[in-house]
């Protein structure tokens, strides 16, 4: 048992081969994932509050520093710095001195801003995006919001608007602002499944059984949560919904023997997961309700930590110890035409990017005999064979999960006895810690 929660952090798909340079490796990252183009130089106006009901101040605030954490975090602008802006807070079109932005020190290619007010427990924001380099047709964007007054409403709309401001400038890719993170945390007393936004607030625990759960994978319609959970009868998939705050039915995860890493297909209608059932721990694929169960693999050692690719649901990524140590597979959804991706150290945790193009997982390189057991974070390109190194033996690092813009990904870093969540973007820039309290590991992004 204990070698099979060794293999737990599986992610990865790495080498078969690599000569290529450090450099052309990033260049396929940043190609692949939308990063790597000019950043835009943009600017956050502080919003002009409107109205004097006591709420307004506190609402602004709120929705001012959401939004320029959001843009910020959002890994296609050079944000201007709040000491380099202007003072000036336009709240309207009319009210918009473009040169103001436009020149030094701001150099603002283009500006966000708008007004807020509280009036009767309702919220209203206005805002706008402006070209300043096109001055006879400035508007790039205009969006009004009518809310519930609320601290935690005033972040969502901000959420929202930075959203909208990084679909029109990222290629048409969706923003993560209004994302969630699933992971484990012990802060309770016991490993339990919660649950945090993007950029680490608002962190709360999910479920409370008292137990052991593990590996927590959310739905792509956000309404579920599979995990592993130690109960009576040993290891078996458990479902939480989302919907009904309580758990839900899933038959076909514990019937015999260790059940783990659950993971589902981009269209919601499968679950593959690692079951010993039949002895070894093997893939095995459920229908999202536990039904049609049927076993995917048949070979000595243990086979876990599954993972669908999103962009196809033809095939799935896996960690085999068919050969000892953990190496990263590929094969065909109905078992077929196996591959091995990894050749040497321990492969684990492989995570499917959203274009179906990349893997990202955990490897220790250099594992065995004397080894200090550097596990870092790396990206392949399963076309090229490239891989990137992106951690680098800053703690243990492992579990990655993709953002669904794809230029994102969560991990967990251990350093000495807790580990911690962690974001960065998949060139391994920009790297933020997200937990800081008991020990949480295990992160998994929501697909939307």
């Amino acid at each position: 048992m204990k070698g099979l929660l060794r293999l737990l952090p599986l992610c990865l798909l790495s080498l078969v081969y690599v000569s290529t340079a450090q450099l052309a490796a990033q260049d396929w990252v940043h190609t692949g994932t939308n990063l790597g183009n000019t950043r835009i130089r943009l600017a956050a106006a502080d919003f002009k509050p409107v109205g004097d009901d006591a709420q307004t101040p506190a609402l602004k605030a709120v929705f001012d520093a959401t939004l320029y954490s959001d843009l910020s975090n959002g890994g296609i602008f050079d944000l201007v710095s709040k000491s380099l802006a202007p003072q000036a807070m336009p709240g309207a079109p009319q009210e918009m001195v473009m040169g103001q932005w436009s020149a030094a020190p701001a150099n603002a290619a283009m500006v966000a801003f708008g007004a807020l007010s509280a009036n009767g427990g309702r919220l209203s924001v206005y805002g706008w995006l402006f070209d300043t380099r096109n001055p006879g047709n400035p508007q790039v964007l205009s969006k009004q919001y009518n809310e519930a007054a609320s601290e935690d409403m005033a972040r969502t709309v901000a959420h929202r608007f930075a959203d909208e401001i990084i679909y029109r400038l990222g290629g048409g890719i969706n923003g993560i602002a209004e994302t969630k993170i699933y992971f484990v945390s012990s802060r309770s007393g016991s490993k339990e499944i919660w649950a945090m936004d993007y950029d680490g607030q608002n962190q709360h625990q999910v479920t409370h059984l008292g137990a052991i759960s593990l590996s927590p994978r959310v739905s792509p319609d956000n309404s579920r949560v599979a995990f592993a959970s130690l109960g009576k009868e040993g290891w078996a998939i458990r479902m939480y919904s989302l919907e009904l705050g309580r758990m839900v039915s899933f038959p076909g995860g514990s019937a015999g023997g260790s059940n783990l890493t659950p993971a589902w297909s981009s269209d919601g209608t499968k679950i593959a997961f690692s079951s010993s059932r039949s002895g070894d721990p093997e893939i095995w694929v459920a229908n999202a309700n536990g039904g049609d169960l049927h076993r995917l693999t048949t070979f000595r050692g243990p086979d876990v930590a599954p993972v669908w690719n999103p962009r196809t649901n033809s095939q799935l990524a896996w960690v085999s110890g068919r050969t000892k140590l953990p190496q990263i597979y590929v094969m065909d959804q109905d078992g077929a035409n196996i591959q091995r991706m990894t050749d040497s150290g321990y492969a684990v945790s492989p995570s499917w990017a959203p274009n179906g193009g990349l893997l990202a997982f955990s490897w220790n390189r250099k594992y065995g005999p004397g080894d200090p057991g550097g596990q870092d974070i790396y990206v392949f390109e399963i076309a090229s064979m490239h891989w990137l190194q992106v951690t680098h033996e800053s703690g243990s690092n492992d579990y990655p999960s993709w953002a669904p813009d794809g230029r994102h990904i969560v991990f967990q870093r251990t350093v000495g006895k807790f580990a911690q969540i962690w974001t960065m973007l998949a060139d391994g820039t920009d790297q933020h810690q997200l937990t800081r309290t008991g020990d949480n590991s295990m992160p998994n992004w929501s697909w939307k």
